[in-house]
């Protein structure tokens, strides 16, 4: 953080206030969740774009979502993945929402999905929540106080040696274009550690590598919405995230690497390479 440290802590002090709204959103939009879930065969759900889907469950989760944020911080705008996805960036207090991370898990009854909440302050990553609708984990961070697991610290693993590394993984199955890179990645990856998920929720997955699930993670092509809180749980978590490059994550779509620092420049240097082979 470069501002002025009396401005860090009027960051600080507001992240706390609004962590908690954050927890009520999350909550509120799990049950919601959850409850649709009894009656999944009924859903209808249509395409968004290729292999990507929205159904009623999503909306309905962001607006919960939506109006539990702005009852506790009205000044506040959204960017959310089903109702604001173009939201203008540059307000003092930004929220990033995901209401349902995992939508085709979730159509399928594969029990992987997540509620996804952000706090972005003067462009600055404060606060982040992140449940597990499932499971009822909770994962969640404020900037500077570390991450916890269900009100427990969580650190990143401790394992450097690929070899006994376990990765994590998405496929791009909204950019088909990059398969042939991916699968290359892929292949890679595969023969120099103890093996690679693809579990379909990349805020969980990043939470797993928070919590010393997974040694590594990465994918190609993210929106914002999924991974911006669980990039904060990362690097609270002692881990390292960034851009497959090594550059600072932007508020924008992007690749994604994370992992322990160790791994994660492993794994950076690898697919570098594989980048570099390329050319």
């Amino acid at each position: 953080m470069n501002a002025p440290k009396s401005v860090q802590a009027d960051i600080a002090t507001r992240a706390r206030e609004l962590v908690a709204v954050m927890h009520r959103a999350a909550d509120a939009a799990a049950r919601f969740i959850a409850e649709r879930s009894l009656s999944r065969d009924t859903l209808v759900w249509r395409s968004k774009a290729h292999q990507d889907y929205v159904s009623d469950v999503d909306t309905g989760a962001e607006r919960i979502v939506r109006e539990t944020l702005l009852a506790g911080a009205p000044e506040a705008r959204i960017l959310g993945e089903e109702l604001s996805p173009d939201a203008a960036l540059d307000a003092d207090t930004l929220f990033v929402v995901d209401p349902l991370d995992g939508t085709t898990n979730f159509l399928h009854g594969y029990p992987q999905y997540a509620v996804s909440i952000a706090l972005v302050m003067g462009g600055i990553t404060s606060a982040a929540v992140v449940r597990n609708v499932v499971s009822a984990e909770t994962f969640s961070a404020v900037l500077g106080e570390g991450a916890t697991r269900n009100g427990a610290h969580i650190a990143v693993s401790r394992i450097d040696d690929p070899q006994h590394a376990l990765v994590g993984t998405g496929i791009p199955f909204r950019t088909p274009e990059q398969l042939p890179l991916y699968l290359r990645q892929l292949d890679a990856v595969a023969r120099d550690t103890a093996g690679v998920r693809r579990a379909g929720s990349a805020a969980l997955d990043l939470c797993d590598v928070a919590c010393g699930r997974f040694e590594a993670f990465w994918e190609l092509t993210l929106s914002p919405w999924d991974f911006a809180a669980a990039a904060l749980i990362v690097r609270e978590a002692g881990g390292a995230i960034s851009t497959i490059d090594g550059a600072p994550l932007p508020l924008a779509r992007s690749s994604v690497l994370a992992g322990t620092p160790t791994m994660h420049a492993w794994l950076g240097a690898l697919l570098a390479r594989i980048a570099g082979a390329e050319s």
